[in-house]
């Protein structure tokens, strides 16, 4: 990967206290960093992509059945809604989002709602929530890592997450049409939520600001799976681990005449988690930034309407 990082998850259980300080080292200095060997299979991923481009290939009234209701939690959000914070045109780009399956009476029900699935894409469902438990299982891992490195146990957050209001989305940047569009695909944000795994950022686009204030392209080889930090744990670690400002530009030339596809799976921590700073992260020289606590649903809420999604 380019730029930054990529270390193999494998060595989180050959080589754990190295993996673990340059996993920490890596989310210290770019918030962002490459994970390969990371035991997802690649046929998985690609079943995945197919139902997704299957999906976004339907008329666009076909599509439309399924809009997403407030939050854009579940079913389609059509091209040109999302809007990133402080930008005034909205990101060139569709999406659809898969949550958790829970029961219908949990206690997280009235706030997290069913999954809906289109008709027309047979194995849409399957092969849409196998890649989405998948990318939670790992996200689970790289976070129990993240806790060793700080300093907490290492299933920390494994009682935090289980019932956590995760979104897995599945993007289509459609072609480009015009070289002066004033709008880009995916305008500079940081994430919400507590890290994001992305697979599919093979191709061009994505661009990560560093420390200096430059954008950094980011780009895969074979496996890599990337990982970033989320607002909520930026957050949570009184900014240990930033949260890095990140795009997806257009492409020039034939290359923007193509459409681009992405998946990021964006962890949530239970709707009901309280986002407190972390003793171990407050020293003399980084005192709290945040003395007042936030539940992950009303943060989650507070972020989306900014965004245009709330």
């Amino acid at each position: 990967m380019t730029g930054v990082p990529t270390l193999d998850f494998r060595r989180y259980h050959t080589d754990r206290s190295a993996f673990v300080a340059e996993l920490g080292a890596a989310y210290r200095e770019y918030g962002f960093c490459g994970l390969s060997h990371h035991g997802i299979p690649k046929s998985l991923i690609d079943e995945a992509y197919e139902v997704f481009q299957a999906f976004f290939a339907l008329p666009d009234a076909a599509k439309r059945q399924y809009v997403a209701g407030p939050g854009g939690t579940r079913g389609l959000t059509p091209f040109k809604v999302e809007t990133a914070k402080g930008a005034a045109l909205p990101d060139l780009k569709e999406f659809w989002h898969i949550g958790r399956e829970i029961p219908r009476d949990s206690k997280y029900a009235a706030i997290m709602a069913p999954n809906v699935w289109p008709a027309e894409v047979p194995d849409f469902q399957a092969r849409g929530y196998a890649l989405y438990s998948a990318l939670g299982a790992l996200g689970a891992r790289v976070l129990s890592a993240l806790a060793l490195h700080i300093g907490l146990p290492e299933h920390w957050f494994d009682d935090k997450i289980d019932s956590g209001n995760a979104i897995l989305r599945a993007i289509h940047y459609p072609p480009i049409t015009s070289d002066d569009i004033p709008n880009v695909r995916a305008g500079a944000h940081e994430d919400i939520n507590l890290i994001t795994l992305l697979v599919g950022a093979s191709e061009g686009g994505l661009e990560v600001k560093t420390r200096k204030g430059e954008w950094l392209p980011i780009t895969t080889e074979g496996d890599a799976i990337v990982v970033n930090i989320g607002d909520m744990l930026q957050r949570l670690t009184n900014h240990v681990y930033p949260s890095t400002t990140h795009r997806v530009v257009n492409p020039q030339g034939d290359a923007a005449r193509r459409a681009r596809f992405s998946v990021p799976y964006f962890l949530h921590p239970n709707p009901d988690f309280l986002i407190d700073v972390l003793p171990s992260c407050v020293t003399p020289d980084n005192p709290s930034r945040y003395p007042t606590p936030i539940t992950a649903n009303d943060y989650l809420w507070e972020r989306l309407r900014e965004i245009k999604l709330g």
